[in-house]
């Protein structure tokens, strides 16, 4: 297995470490909600796409909250 033939300065490992960046997503408001989303993606708070309604909501009825407490 071949191995390094000179040590690598700290500066020069840390400079190469530098490009390892964590970049936030890309996010937009819903028109509909004004929460923060995805683009091209359904709104996971109100459930809206380009104006449409895709994803309905679930309301939650008391014998759920009772059976998950």
């Amino acid at each position: 297995m071949p191995n390094p033939k000179k040590h690598h300065s700290n500066m020069r490992t840390r400079m190469r470490r530098a490009q390892w960046k964590v970049v936030r997503p890309n996010t937009v408001k819903c028109p509909q909600c004004g929460s923060y989303k995805l683009p091209h993606r359904i709104c996971p708070n109100c459930g809206y796409y380009k104006g449409e309604l895709w994803v309905s909501k679930k309301v939650k009825t008391k014998k759920q909250e009772d059976t998950q407490k």
